[in-house]
């Protein structure tokens, strides 16, 4: 199993970053990672990546711990953390040569990633020159450059252009074809576009993983209302399948119903039944967006 966690709990002194934490990728999936500010994604990844120790539980990178065989998993992981650390003064390829010297590998596999990446009309300039898409680039290859088998991306497209953003996100889907990627953004709309599964902590606790496909599919039905008078909320929860009642402002309420039946007609008879006009009603499109701020706030 490329990456296996297993009741695994991070403590900073007396407070609790990761709370008994579980869940295994296998081979060949893009992962996405998400969860708010604070939620311990970025401490999950640097336990991975050995960089942080785990306070209790178990973490294997290809069936190498990495408490115990920490110098295997560094060899079975590349890593993009979020803060991108390059040496500006240097040129593209010094930089990657002191990688690879670092890694033992050979110099023609500098060439190599070079062109994975799409550095090449780049490649002769010092990074200090790059824009910020060609610098994402850059540790990209550094990360890529042992050929390992995992690779852990921490908000890897952050502060990039919409240009910058389609370029990274098409190599981070042609990298995923072979390779197991765990990747944390908070850029929902990168998510759909290259993961497979989502993984969704909170407070340091697994509050969904799913298919994507699944995840979405099972999301509830949302619908907004507006009527011209205030509608009681204890008698908006008498609508058939309702699951809850929220105010938005004035008379517009979100109403969300446990059911794939379209509802909409069910609002306008009860608005009728109650006196009430309705002034707008429109069905929400289900979207990770809105799965996570339900799940997360």
């Amino acid at each position: 199993m490329p990456i296996l966690v297993k009741n695994t709990t991070k403590l900073y002194g007396k407070q609790l970053a990761l709370n008994n934490v579980t869940f295994e990728i296998p081979s060949g999936e893009i992962v996405g990672f998400l969860g708010p500010n604070g939620a311990g994604k970025s401490t999950m990844m640097k336990i991975i990546t050995t960089y942080l120790p785990k306070s209790d539980g178990v973490v294997t990178v290809n069936g190498f711990d990495v408490d115990s065989n920490a110098l295997d998993v560094k060899k079975s992981v590349g890593y993009l953390p979020e803060h991108n650390p390059l040496y500006l003064e240097l040129y593209i390829k010094e930089y990657l040569s002191f990688h690879a010297n670092i890694h033992l590998v050979s110099k023609d596999r500098i060439e190599e990633v070079i062109d994975l990446v799409g550095l090449t009309p780049e490649k002769n300039k010092k990074i200090n020159q790059l824009s910020k898409g060609y610098r994402q680039r850059v540790g990209l290859a550094a990360a890529l450059l042992h050929d390992p088998e995992v690779l852990i991306l921490d908000e890897p497209t952050t502060g990039l252009d919409p240009n910058q953003l389609a370029d990274i996100r098409n190599l981070i889907k042609k990298i995923g074809k072979t390779k197991t990627v765990l990747l944390s953004t908070h850029i929902m709309q990168e998510v759909e576009a290259m993961c497979d599964r989502v993984i969704i902590i909170n407070k340091g606790e697994i509050v969904a993983d799913k298919k994507l496909k699944d995840l979405l599919e099972s999301q509830e039905q949302i619908i907004e209302v507006e009527f011209d008078l205030r509608a009681e909320e204890q008698l908006l929860k008498t609508i058939p399948n309702i699951k809850s009642v929220k105010n938005i402002f004035d008379n517009t309420w979100h109403l969300s119903f446990n059911t794939k039946e379209d509802m909409r007609s069910k609002i306008f008879d009860f608005a009728q039944k109650n006196g009430l006009k309705t002034l707008q009603l429109q069905q929400k499109v289900n979207s990770l967006e809105s799965l996570f701020q339900e799940l997360t706030n």
